[in-house]
């Protein structure tokens, strides 16, 4: 039992490592990290494969008997098309939402499975997803907290530079285009760890006993959070947005988070 925790823990790690990299290549197309991604989730796909090739030799059925084996069986076929379509095509678009909707089916079977054949290790297994749920959910506000930082200087170097005042000193703070680089290589970072740690909370909310509430104002809060930071990137990259607006944009979806973090917390049914 416990080997096969460990496996569970792996697998997901090296996914979520995956799932990481396809989000930075998605928005930067940066082919170093889309090599990692791709062969962090051919380690997947080899874990997946060994395990579905030893319930065929040893128990000498194919798993799809049941609705919690066939999640799993599901789960690698969505693995195999993106190893597919990543080698032969460039759809990054198609190759990160694959990997999502896999992910989540393999965390939705992982946490069934043990919950039900592990005992005590299950259920063990099923609240460590909610800790790292929340340890994710965490170091992602880290990084928009370090977005919004550099985004502040960025207004404050602006402003200064505009009416020629602090000339000195100012340049300590750092070079603008450097600032407004920073933040935005911090959301990139911040966005796919935050929608991890959502789809984590997810699958837990679903597999355990607790009670939850879907329309949780925390939960809805997070969630309206991850759309806001997914338009920072989407007016960045699609709309071409830089410099003082975007900085802008980015100090207002902090107060957002700000709001979300300690107030939402304070009125949520469910969270702390």
């Amino acid at each position: 039992m416990v080997v096969m925790k460990l496996a569970y823990e792996m697998v997901i790690a090296i996914y979520g490592l995956s799932l990481i990299g396809y989000f930075i290549d998605f928005i930067q197309h940066n082919r170093k990290v889309n090599r990692i991604a791709f062969w962090l989730l051919c380690m997947v796909w080899i874990i997946q494969a060994v395990f579905l090739f030893s319930v065929l030799i040893k128990e000498q059925r194919f798993p799809i008997q049941t609705l919690t084996d066939s999640l799993f069986f599901y789960s690698w076929t969505l693995v195999t098309f993106s190893l597919i379509i990543n080698k032969f095509f460039r759809m990054h678009f198609i190759v990160l939402f694959t990997n999502l909707f896999g992910f989540f089916m393999l965390l939705l079977y992982i946490l069934s499975s043990a919950k039900q054949t592990m005992g005590s290790g299950g259920v063990e297994l099923v609240n460590e997803i909610l800790v790292t749920h929340i340890t994710l959910a965490v170091i992602s506000y880290s990084f928009f907290t370090l977005s919004f930082i550099f985004s502040l200087i960025y207004i404050m170097q602006y402003r200064f530079l505009k009416k020629k005042k602090g000339l000195k000193w100012i340049r300590k703070l750092g070079d603008l285009n450097q600032m407004d680089d920073y933040s935005y290589k911090s959301v990139t970072i911040g966005v796919p760890l935050l929608l991890i740690g959502l789809t984590l909370g997810i699958v837990w909310a679903h597999v355990s006993n607790d009670e939850f509430y879907w329309f949780d104002i925390k939960t809805i809060g997070s969630i309206f959070l991850l759309f806001v930071y997914a338009g920072y990137l989407f007016l960045r990259l699609v709309r071409g947005y830089q410099g003082k607006t975007i900085a802008l944009y980015n100090s207002a979806a902090f107060l957002i988070l700000l709001i979300n973090f300690f107030l939402f917390s304070l009125l949520s049914n469910f969270h702390f």
